[in-house]
């Protein structure tokens, strides 16, 4: 959550930058700062804004929600890779799709879980859509042993269905994991192998990494385009997205 900068002028800043602000403050402000400085035209300033914000309350949430909308696109910007590129097998839909939904999910997370059905309608109805799965294990211990057996998986080109069984299975444990494991076909040696590689360990700590700085801190969260969904939203949300982040593209 982004703090509230504490100077009069930062604060304005972010009203400005929001598109929140009224002329009526800026014209305000200017005044206050044409042709001189020092601390009691911050303390002046200050009381402007105050006033303001006072008066319009309802200004602030949007100007926050925008300014963090506006980060959240730099930050995407700069970790493309690190989210709309799959870990080996770790995707489904369209390998050439024109949009690409990065969904960072846990398997011990039960909105991820209902969120399946959401996926599979999304790629029902738009063939040219790529989902990209990201493990972020926050929940448990057991989250991130099941996050390395689901990167176990997709290298050995088997992630959908180990991930479906998983899922299906309801309750995450070992014996839920074996199971899952057996009904997708793993290869049990290179699948404990791989879970105990470096490689493995460093996906897991990359995600974890891009969704601090992503702003994301649980699951299932969603990245499309230049935007980061949080949380289990309606089916329309992702869709709308879908088509922004497509129009925002030709």
């Amino acid at each position: 959550m982004e703090r509230l900068a504490k100077s009069p002028l930062a604060l304005v800043g972010t009203l400005v930058l929001s598109g929140a602000i009224g002329g009526a403050l800026v014209l305000g402000v200017q005044a206050l700062t044409a042709g001189s400085d020092g601390e009691q035209d911050d303390k002046a300033i200050g009381q402007v804004v105050r006033d303001y914000v006072l008066e319009n309350p309802e200004l602030l949430p949007e100007a926050m929600k925008r300014l963090q909308e506006r980060e959240s696109g730099k930050a995407v910007a700069a970790n493309r890779a690190a989210i709309f590129e799959p870990y080996s097998g770790a995707w489904e839909g369209n390998p050439s799709g024109d949009v690409t939904v990065s969904v960072w999910m846990d398997y011990a997370c039960g909105y991820c879980r209902a969120s399946l059905p959401m996926i599979a309608r999304l790629m029902a109805e738009d063939p040219r859509v790529r989902i990209v799965y990201r493990e972020l294990p926050v929940l448990s211990e057991g989250s991130r042993v099941a996050a390395r057996w689901g990167l176990a998986a997709a290298e050995q080109g088997k992630f959908k269905p180990f991930h479906t069984a998983l899922y299906s299975a309801g309750q995450l444990s070992e014996a839920s994991i074996a199971s899952a494991a057996a009904s997708a076909g793993l290869d049990t040696a290179r699948a404990e192998q791989a879970i105990g590689s470096e490689r493995v360990e460093e996906e897991v700590a990359r995600n974890l990494d891009t969704a601090g700085k992503l702003g994301v801190t649980g699951t299932p969260s969603w990245v499309i385009g230049d935007q980061v969904i949080s949380g289990m939203v309606p089916y329309e949300v992702l869709k709308q997205a879908v088509e922004a982040s497509r129009t925002k593209a030709k």
